[in-house]
């Protein structure tokens, strides 16, 4: 149970209204669908599919709150981009297959905010695309060999394109701006605010959602929790991160942590310098992930890797309040926007995302066990689990459509490498990004390290 649901981070704090927990299962009882996990991927199933058909019995079972894990916490980006590249999509099933995937990912960009209307979740939604800054020389070459990848592929300027060094600082006045990646399908959004918002809409239409209630397996037709086990001809895992707390499933993601920091709002002069005035979310192209927007309260919420992995894919709470990864953040964003030197944070907290061993995201579904399951977005799931829960209740539901066929669906990552080999190996990874981050900003140029991370990491 969550002693403090506000404490979570800043989107937590920032919701309006109720947050009172819901009732928790209170013994045995059966269902049509039974979902584990009330993050994203599992209220946009429950959404579709009570949209889909009204007479399902769907019960959603959420250890802590709706919203408790990385779909309250992130950085609220709807984000038109997979953690794998389209090109890497296209390898493993054709170029066609590949632009129907990264279309179908825009389209869901565009759902959500259509969705929000529809359901009146204001979550400060605002579709202003997002710039990656080229900051030096090696930043700037990737961005344009990934763009010409993209357009060669069959992706268009409208959809993502490469811009100049003024149109970059145009959108955002960071420093030492050298050209940009501007990519169309992105939102900026309020993430704790739509999935609080998206539990209640599926509340209304009639599911049931039960919280401090802790799943402690699942088998086909079957999910066994700490207060009674729900009989449901389909059940469906929509753990993320916290899937490595199964039984029998702690290799097949890898959670690991981002943090995140918040600012005060900021004042009319410190905005006329950094611009973001059509909030477009941002980033650079250094290899440690960075990300942020601006609020629709005027503040800068921004985050980055970085946290170590725990061993045994451990999920320890003291890793979110790491004042020192923290105080690195907040470092890198005051060297982005120098004019913020004196202003204050107010806000640091994290969370685990999830990693398949490949780095593939998926939606699977087998109808003659039930079992059903999506996720594995390294951190790039608001957009991605809302088509990932659209797809998921047309296959439940048995219906054909554009989506059902995308290469993701059916995919299966292989397990992660036994202890000590994946702790080795992912903190390796992460002081290899660190030290080619270091040693391209001092020589603008790729170095060794970016080989042999992406060779390690895969």
């Amino acid at each position: 149970m969550v002693q403090n649901f506000r404490q979570l981070s800043f989107w937590h704090d920032s919701l309006p209204g109720n947050i009172t927990p819901r009732a928790a299962l209170s013994g045995n009882t059966d269902a049509d669908i039974a979902i584990v996990g009330a993050g994203f991927t599992g209220l946009w199933t429950a959404w579709h599919l009570i949209c889909l058909d009204p007479s399902l019995r769907i019960k959603v079972l959420e250890k802590n709150q709706a919203g408790f894990g990385a779909s309250g916490r992130n950085g609220g980006w709807a984000l038109g981009e997979f953690p794998i590249s389209p090109m890497s999509i296209a390898a493993a099933s054709s170029t066609d297959a590949a632009l129907r995937q990264m279309r179908a990912l825009y389209q869901a960009v565009d759902d959500i905010g259509d969705v929000a209307a529809i359901e009146n979740i204001d979550c400060h939604y605002t579709k202003g695309g997002s710039i990656s800054w080229a900051r030096n020389p090696a930043q700037l070459e990737r961005q344009q060999a990934a763009v010409a990848a993209r357009h060669q592929l069959g992706l268009t300027e409208a959809e993502v394109r490469m811009v100049g060094a003024d149109e970059a600082r145009s959108l955002g006045n960071a420093t030492n701006v050298l050209g940009g990646r501007f990519l169309a399908p992105v939102a900026a959004l309020h993430p704790a605010r739509l999935v609080r918002g998206l539990a209640e809409a599926c509340e209304r239409r009639g599911v049931t959602i039960y919280e401090n209630t802790t799943v402690q397996s699942i088998q086909p037709g079957v999910v066994t929790t700490d207060l009674g086990t729900v009989r449901s001809e389909v059940v469906v895992r929509a753990t993320e991160g916290y899937t490595r707390s199964l039984a029998g499933l702690r290799r097949n993601i890898v959670p690991m942590y981002s943090l995140m920091v918040a600012t005060e709002p900021l004042n009319k002069t410190q905005w006329d310098e950094i611009g973001l005035a059509t909030r477009p979310t941002f980033a650079d192209s250094r290899h440690m992930t960075i990300y942020g927007q601006r609020t629709a309260d005027g503040r800068l919420a921004f985050g980055g890797r970085g946290a170590p992995y725990r061993y045994g894919s451990r999920i320890d709470p003291a890793t979110e309040q790491s004042s020192t990864v923290h105080d690195a953040i907040t470092v890198t964003l005051r060297e982005l926007f120098p004019v913020l030197v004196n202003t204050a944070i107010t806000h640091r907290w994290g969370g685990v995302l999830g990693i398949p061993r490949d780095w593939a995201p998926s939606v699977r579904f087998d109808r003659d066990s039930g079992l059903a399951s999506a996720g594995g977005y390294v951190g790039d799931g608001v957009a991605a689990s809302k088509l990932a829960g659209q797809t998921l209740a047309e296959l439940i539901v048995g219906e054909t459509t554009e989506r059902t066929d995308l290469p993701w669906v059916g995919h299966q990552s292989r397990p992660w490498e036994p202890e000590p080999l994946r702790w080795l190996g992912m903190n390796a990874g992460i002081a290899l990004a660190n030290r080619g981050d270091r040693a391209e900003a001092r020589t603008g140029r790729v170095t060794w390290h970016t080989k042999a991370m992406n060779a390690l990491l895969g």
